[in-house]
């Protein structure tokens, strides 16, 4: 796909003109044209050239915008960076107020002599009072300044004319230049008068003059224009932040080969004291793959990489809208422009450039606005035809009028009321700004829509589709059973499991694996190695056939499976996914295997089920397994022993009954995410089912699924509302410029009030589409914020307390003091006062620290009252108490 910038559009017309030369190119396949960013994005062989003529042959200007991976080539990158943020600075708006003002500074006088002298006589000077020649030179000489000054209308409006595509500024600069035109006559008219001396005729040129309507047409419609483009800039500041986010700097240990030192130990270490290494400042664009960085409390992480040394807590909110900091550890990975609260971390620089998540966020979040949503086609047919449309039902007022018996200056009128109150740009702008400002919710609550298709398409979901390995459950399956046959030792059982399982990469195998190790297993691997996909392995180890796998592999190869089928069904319901052993035909084992269900999927499933959606898991585990783990997780259906092919082939069986959204995250989810009508992904999976999906899951919370589905559900609604105000406003608008109402009910639209509303259209569906900043897509969250409860807590740092011994327990975290009707009995309590806490990591920290101490049963903390209050089940010195707290670096206060 390519990317261009597009100038010189100024409606929905523009751009379905650009849209439709490009398309006419040779070797193009699809276009989509945006007027909110000026953007335009082709897809096709064909050359880049060609499509910029085609624009600049349709009277508009265009240039390449490479947007493409640069493989971490960060001085590109910052390039593009900082080009990119230029092209979204409000340059446009600090443009048309300056128009503004200056129009009206000359639009004042022009209006105090047409109306305030005109019509309520307010004194004028001599030269002008009573001399309506003058007056209307005076005026004509004003209108013309203040036409002079808003010439982008007519320039644009005539290119349009000249390249048969009219647009908005077409009929802004028909409106006026008519108006101007016939007062302009109506002078010399009355000029023809006071030479003949003709009273009446004077008196009647002065009621034509229109001067007046000319100017205040345009600079009405530049006041819209420059509300338009303010509000256009606000739906940007999601884009705008983001690339506010990335470090101009980083500090990199480079090794210090400038000074040398001659003097050594008698250990042959350095006598200089010399480091061999020294930190320096580089701008981002010099950090290259491999580079050590070093990154300090307070800090941004300047690119992605891997902490190689130190611990922190690290607050990746920028990225991921969770507010909680993480922890980080050496293996753990870092991302750009995060920032490290605690701590001091060395960390080896993997991903620079455009390949950081940073800069893939930003590119989804542009390429997303730049695209064209579904529901905007029939605005973009409407928009196509609107101003040639407007421009016939003008001309057909005008003559009807005057076969009705009007004069000309009622009837131009009219005409001219036509051409100002329709707005073709509400029409262009309904879609675009809804989709921009909903990926900007979206990036700042860690969910990421690929282009605008999927943020209109999620909102349509019925059926939401589950993976359970990493997305149901944590992915990380461990041993649970070891169940030998009577002819077969456990040792040895496990020695055939790790051979066998130690050359897959399926997360089962890792898990005996991993027990394996654990057990201290070093096993050969076996000859003849064949992963069956969805079956098992089997391999040959000293003459002797192994196999590996489910049930029905095992009977393939005539293994009788009778001797432990009881055994296996018992752990089958209770959610563990048993693995048979075998060698030859001789059953000689199964293990089993258990992944949990993360914490939050239950929670998930059962807010999408509130939602009104029909949850379904999809695994490949037996049946009586898959529906223990879809018992827990409270789905509404279990599809079990697929293979991944299965789960495309269920995927489209599901589609029949409404449209599916598909959640995974391994590469074998891939075909699934394809197929379905919106594929999502868990950001912490495969590059494949990333690059498969649609939507894009930065926490890796199933939780989120219903953060896209509702947010999608919001845009889609915005969307409908600003159509509905578009369409609206000139079915509406039209009829009465053109004076439909006058017979009935004596309605006549003066022009000036025509353009006034032209104006404020378009601003109130920007303004409109704003309103999804406002929208809360957690209303849980939000609840509990209202029942004041502490939102903030991490999980995992929640201590379970007995209420009075009983069975009923309470739920508090470290960040919440209060507990006034909880206490144990036989327990005492002390507050200890420590200073130094900052946040919830720092709670977490001291806490584990506290209930380390012998006798301490449990500590509450809270770094905004600088307290723990711990519960004791003995006496515990204040010593030891002062020097846990001094340990985890803060300061001890004394007990209280």
């Amino acid at each position: 796909m390519k990317h261009f910038s597009v100038t010189g559009m100024s409606c929905a017309a523009c751009s379905a003109r650009v849209e439709k030369a490009v398309k006419k190119v040779p070797g193009v396949t699809q276009v989509s044209v945006s007027l909110l960013t000026n953007s335009m994005q082709v897809e096709g062989e064909v050359e880049t050239t060609e499509i910029i003529r085609a624009v600049t042959d349709a009277g508009y200007g265009a240039s390449y915008r490479d947007n493409s991976p640069t493989g971490g080539n960060s001085t590109v990158v910052e390039q593009n960076r900082r080009t990119n943020q230029k092209k979204l600075e409000d340059s446009e708006t600090t443009q048309l107020l300056r128009r503004l003002i200056v129009s009206l500074i000359m639009l004042l006088p022009l209006m105090y002599v047409s109306m305030g002298y005109g019509m309520w006589g307010w004194p004028v000077p001599t030269f002008l009072d009573g001399n309506y020649v003058a007056v209307g030179i005076y005026e004509m000489l004003l209108a013309i300044l203040v036409m002079m000054v808003n010439r982008k209308f007519f320039v644009n409006g005539w290119k349009g004319v000249k390249h048969f595509a009219p647009n908005m500024d077409t009929l802004v600069a028909l409106g006026s230049g008519a108006s101007f035109l016939y007062s302009t006559y109506a002078l010399f008219a009355m000029s023809s008068a006071v030479m003949n001396g003709d009273a009446a005729k004077v008196m009647e040129c002065k009621e034509s003059f229109y001067f007046e309507s000319a100017a205040m047409i345009v600079t009405l419609i530049t006041i819209g224009k420059t509300l338009e483009s303010y509000s256009k800039g606000k739906t940007t500041n999601a884009l705008k932040s983001l690339m506010e986010l990335a470090p101009e700097q980083a500090t990199i240990l480079r090794r210090n080969s400038n000074v040398e030192c001659e003097e050594f130990t008698e250990n042959g270490e350095n006598a200089c004291h010399i480091p061999e290494e020294q930190e320096i400042v580089v701008s981002i664009e010099e950090v290259k793959i491999g580079d050590i960085f070093v990154v300090r409390p307070g800090e941004k992480i300047p690119v992605d990489g891997v902490v190689r040394f130190g611990t922190g807590a690290v607050d990746e909110s920028a990225l991921t809208g969770e507010s909680i900091p993480v922890d980080k550890e050496p293996g753990a990975k870092v991302s750009a422009a995060t920032i490290n609260q605690s701590g001091y971390l060395r960390c080896e620089a993997t991903r620079v450039g455009e390949d950081t998540t940073l800069s893939q966020i930003i590119r989804m979040v542009n390429d997303a606005a730049a695209s064209k949503a579904p529901i905007a086609k029939t605005a973009d047919k409407v928009s196509g035809i609107f101003v040639p449309v407007v421009l016939l039902i003008a001309l057909i007022t005008f003559g009807i009028w005057l076969l009705l018996g009007k004069d000309v200056a009622f009837s131009l009128s009219r005409a001219v009321s036509v051409l100002v109150i329709s707005c073709p740009c509400a029409l262009g702008l309904a879609t675009p700004v809804a989709i921009m400002v909903g990926n900007g919710v979206g990036a700042r609550n860690g969910v990421l829509f690929k282009n605008a298709t999927a943020l209109e398409e999620t909102g349509k979901v019925r059926i939401v589709a589950l993976d359970k390995t990493g997305t149901i459950t944590e992915g990380k399956p461990r041993v649970t059973d070891i169940v030998p046959t009577e002819e077969c030792e456990e040792e040895e059982l496990l020695r055939v499991a790790f051979s066998l399982e130690q050359m897959s990469e399926h997360p089962l195998a890792k898990a005996i694996v991993e027990y394996g190790r654990e057990r201290n297993l070093f096993e050969p691997e076996v000859d003849d190695f064949q992963a069956v996909i969805g079956n098992g392995l089997q391999g040959r180890r000293n003459g002797e056939s192994l196999f590996a796998g489910n049930r029905a592999f095992l009977e393939e190869h005539g293994v009788n499976m009778d001797l432990i089928a009881e055994q296996a069904e018992a752990l089958a319901a209770q959610g563990k996914t048993p693995l048979y052993f075998a060698k030859d035909t001789n059953l000689i084992g199964m293990i089993a295997v258990a992944d949990r269900v993360k914490s939050d999927s239950a929670e998930a499933i059962r807010i999408l089920k509130d939602d009104g959606l029909r949850v379904v898991m999809l695994t490949g585990d037996q049946e009586k397994t898959a529906q223990a783990i879809g018992k827990e997780a409270g789905v509404d259906r279990v599809v079990s022993g697929l293979l991944p092919e299965d789960k495309g082939r269920i995927v489209r069986e599901l589609s029949e009954e409404g449209k599916v959204a598909m959640v995974g995250d391994g590469i074998n989810d891939a075909p699934a995410l394809t197929k379905a009508d919106v594929g999502i992904a868990i950001g912490a999976g495969t590059d494949v089912a990333i690059d498969a999906a649609d939507v894009v899951l930065v926490n890796s919370t199933l939780t989120d699924v219903a953060v896209a589905i509702r947010l999608s559900r919001k845009v889609l609604r915005n969307i409908r509302e600003n159509l509905f105000w578009a369409f609206f406003y000139n079915v509406i608008g039209i009829p009465l410029a053109a004076g439909v109402y006058y017979p009935i009910f004596g309605w006549k639209l003066n022009p000036m009030f025509g353009a006034a509303a032209m104006s404020l259209s378009s601003f109130c569906v920007v303004m409109n589409a704003l309103r999804l900043n406002l929208v809360r897509v957690r209303p849980e969250q939000s609840k509990k914020e209202r029942n004041g409860e502490n939102v903030l807590q991490p999980s995992g740092t929640f201590d379970k307390i007995e209420k009075n011994n009983s069975k009923e327990t309470s739920t508090i975290a470290c960040g919440s003091m209060k507990d006034n009707s909880i206490e144990k009995e036989n327990q005492m309590e002390k507050t200890i006062g420590i200073n130094g806490m900052m946040c919830h990591h720092c709670e977490a920290h001291m806490k584990k620290a506290l209930e380390a101490i012998d006798g301490v049963e449990n500590a509450v903390c809270n770094h905004e009252t600088k307290e723990a209050v711990v519960s004791l089940s003995k006496e515990v010195s204040e010593e030891a108490f002062k020097a846990a707290v001094t340990d985890c670096g803060y300061e001890y206060l004394g007990l209280k």
